[in-house]
């Protein structure tokens, strides 16, 4: 890599870092769409399961229910892991152009689907029948494209959930796809000791900014924020869709 990767990595990483601590949104779903303007995903991708991994556990300390959230949705992460590799799988066997494709177009899924504010929800035979295939495509789409919000994120929206439940049970889903994928791109090679080396000298920023941003969410309009982020969110999955076909 180039001084300018590391310089934009670095960009990437404080941006993303600023988003979750305003918003909450996953570090990899704001760091991967900027990392993939100018990364193939399989160099992205290793970048942020660090990163990730250490934002996830600190909330999951705040939100606590840990053992109440894992009796209730343990079917749905077990399910994870199965779709995750095979979305890994096929990652690493197709155009890279349409790995990123693919990624767009969940970004822009999720984001009109969070702008729309169309709240629903499903009963309690619902969320039983539906954990293990949420708990599978969740992994698929994550093992493709390396977002994690999809479609697990809207599911327990729907469920109506207590918010330290929510956090904690989003927050298990996000920690276990990315101790998984660690795993996996090391197995496969990707998670290489540079890739290591970036993502641990860029937790102190990373840290920083998240805390930073927590102190601005607090004195800024909480919406406003959240709905211009989202919206960040939305051009980035259009530019990323757009970009692979051009």
């Amino acid at each position: 890599m180039s001084w300018f990767d590391y310089g934009f990595i670095l960009m990437a990483y404080i941006v993303a870092s600023g988003i979750k601590g305003l918003t909450g949104l996953g570090f990899s779903t704001s760091c991967l769409p900027i990392l993939a303007l100018r990364l193939d995903l399989k160099v992205a991708i290793p970048l942020v399961i660090i990163p990730s991994i250490v934002s996830n556990v600190t909330l999951m300390i705040q939100a606590g229910r840990f053992r109440e959230v894992v009796r209730r949705f343990w079917p749905l992460y077990v399910a994870t892991i199965p779709g995750l590799l095979v979305g890994l799988f096929i990652l690493i066997s197709i155009n890279v152009d349409v790995a990123r494709a693919i990624l767009g177009l969940v970004l822009v899924a999720y984001t009109l689907l969070a702008l729309s504010n169309r709240p629903f929800s499903l009963s309690g035979g619902w969320e039983r029948k539906l954990k293990i295939v949420v708990g599978l495509s969740t992994g698929f789409v994550n093992g493709l494209t390396g977002s994690q919000v999809m479609p697990v994120l809207p599911y327990l929206m729907s469920l109506n959930l207590h918010r330290g439940v929510f956090v904690q049970a989003i927050n298990i889903s996000f920690t276990l796809s990315s101790i998984v994928m660690l795993f996996s791109m090391n197995h496969l090679g990707y998670m290489t000791a540079n890739t290591v080396w970036i993502a641990v000298i860029s937790l102190a920023p990373v840290l920083v900014t998240v805390h930073g941003a927590g102190i601005l969410r607090n004195r800024l309009s909480g919406t406003l924020y959240r709905n211009l982020i989202l919206i960040f969110l939305l051009i980035m999955g259009a530019i990323l869709s757009v970009r692979s076909f051009l």
